[in-house]
């Protein structure tokens, strides 16, 4: 895994166009600002071109969208696509909710996406697997999360990070397994968003996106681990904060030291 992207990342300093859900935009734009990257977002269909050529990539996170704002994600997916710029799209609650599903599924026919991030219920349902989704929470199934991750990745050829305890990141062959991890994560809302845009910095500076991904997340789930473990209390309010202070900090050499991943 080339940990070293890292420095990369914060040399080239790219611009890392997101659609964001308006729960969490401030987390994700303080979040790639933090890693090294320099953060924009937009909801007007009109300058969506204009924003497309200055950026280095696109994330698109569905987690509260109008069909006026479908629109928008469609022109811009559609100009990112002519001007190959890598897509992230984060696929939030489509395993709860079929209009989200729907919509998304809509998407994905029409444009080429980098990465797909969600967790087992987001990416279950995108695969059409069966999965007992709870809001945007992952929930509860039975099939083999590595076997849903690979099958999603080849059904849209492109890459799946499927986050939770374990992150499984494959391009539908190989499969890489990152096991940092922390319970605050789940008591944080918008941190899959987080690493959903963290991953849209990482694609904007690597080409291959798999090493890219599987990068990003190794950053990411480390430097939750290591706030974590800082805490003598596990403070679901103050870990926000910190996670944000910790992307900011974190090198290539902390990375290396703490992560686990085969």
């Amino acid at each position: 895994m080339k940990i070293e992207l890292l420095d990369k990342l914060r040399q080239k300093n790219p611009i890392a166009f997101n659609i964001s859900n308006f729960v969490t935009v401030q987390d994700v734009a303080n979040g790639i600002n933090a890693i090294g990257a320099s953060p924009i977002m937009s909801e007007e269909e009109n300058e969506s071109e204009a924003m497309v050529n200055i950026s280095h990539s696109v994330t698109v996170n569905l987690g509260a969208f109008t069909e006026g704002q479908l629109k928008q994600i469609a022109a811009v997916t559609k100009f990112a696509n002519q001007y190959h710029k890598p897509i992230v799209l984060d696929p939030v609650a489509v395993g709860a909710v079929k209009y989200r599903l729907d919509r998304c599924n809509e998407l994905l026919d029409n444009v080429d996406v980098a990465v797909i991030r969600g967790n087992a219920g987001e990416i279950a349902a995108l695969a059409d697997v069966e999965w007992q989704a709870k809001g945007i929470d992952a929930g509860e199934g039975d099939a083999d999360l590595e076997a849903i991750a690979k099958a999603l990745a080849n059904k849209r050829n492109c890459v799946v990070v499927l986050s939770g305890k374990t992150d499984i990141i494959t391009n539908g062959q190989a499969v890489i397994r990152v096991y940092n991890n922390t319970d605050l994560f789940k008591l944080h809302v918008g941190s899959g968003d987080m690493l959903s845009s963290i991953i849209g910095t990482f694609v904007a500076i690597e080409d291959d996106y798999f090493e890219a991904a599987q990068v990003a997340a190794t950053v990411f789930a480390t430097a939750g681990e290591i706030v974590a473990n800082q805490m003598q209390v596990p403070l679901a309010g103050s870990f926000g904060p910190q996670l944000i202070d910790e992307l900011h900090l974190i090198s290539v050499a902390d990375v290396e030291h703490t992560a686990q991943f085969d």
